[in-house]
This record gives structure tokens, C-alpha cells and sequence, in this order.
């Protein structure tokens, strides 16, 4: 491992990251029953709606990030089958959007969001997209 490196007194290294390693193995939602491989789907869908959502938005690249660092760490403490992930994204990218002094009125989002599922569910056709819905309950259901 590369000895720490000092930027102003702050060492950064991977010995003292700030979540454990046995959290980022076993996450709240592989306690529900979650594949791993569909977590990591699920996570790289919410960067790519934030992603998609901030560029609407216009807000700037660092407000995207930090609002995908929030749904990254949310997620490592709450289970994905419990908590659904578009309002956690809204939640990460209003919370973000403050913390980065960009702020956006809440009713943008929410009209961003809704439009973003609408593009979603219209690039679908009607059969996959009933049947994607089928799946989802069932596995919901499954897991509970």
C-alpha cells in the first residue's frame, strides 16, 4: 500500500476510510435478499437519473457529484428494497443542489424527475413496460 499522502494537514490514504470494510460487503439491501449484481444496477441507475436530472437542471458537475455521493452513502445505511430509489435521488440532488449554494426551488425537481419518467416509460414499449412493473412487484414482494 502508498505510504499517506499530506495535502494541508489532511491525510489521505486508505487506512482511514470513513466506511468500514465490512459495511461495503454486506449492505442493508444483501440483507434483504438482493443480488449483489442488481445493487450495483440499481446504484448505477441513480448516478446516471441524478446525472440526467442535474443536466436538466443545469446545475454544475460538483452539485451532480456530491448528489450522487449522498445516494452512494444512503444506500450503504438503508436497504434498496425498502427505501425506493427516485425519491431518494430527488431527496440527494435538493440536498446537494443547497450544499453547493446552486440551490433549486423543489417544484424544478420534482418536474425534472417527472419528466424523466416519462421519457422512461415511453422508450418502453407497452408489453416490456407491464411486464418490467410485473417483475419489480414480484420481486418486491419476494424479498418482504
Amino acid at each position: 500500500m502508498d505510504p499517506p499522502k499530506e495535502f494541508s494537514r489532511v491525510e489521505l490514504s486508505l487506512d482511514n476510510c470513513i466506511i468500514h470494510k465490512d459495511r461495503l460487503l454486506e449492505t442493508c439491501s444483501a440483507k434483504d435478499g438482493m443480488s449483489h449484481d442488481l445493487e450495483v444496477d440499481l446504484r448505477i441507475m441513480g448516478c446516471d437519473l441524478i446525472q440526467s436530472a442535474g443536466l436538466l437542471l443545469r446545475l454544475p458537475q460538483v452539485a451532480m457529484a456530491a448528489a450522487q455521493v449522498l445516494l452512494q452513502r444512503f444506500y450503504y445505511s438503508k436497504s434498496l428494497v425498502k427505501y425506493s430509489m427516485q425519491p431518494m435521488a430527488m431527496a440527494c440532488i435538493f440536498l446537494a443542489a443547497k450544499i453547493e449554494e446552486d440551490c433549486r426551488r423543489l417544484r424544478d425537481i420534482i418536474n425534472v424527475f417527472h419528466l424523466l419518467k416519462q421519457k422512461r416509460m415511453k422508450s418502453h414499449s407497452g408489453h416490456q413496460r407491464v411486464m418490467a412493473q410485473w417483475r419489480l412487484t414480484l420481486f418486491c414482494l419476494s424479498v418482504l
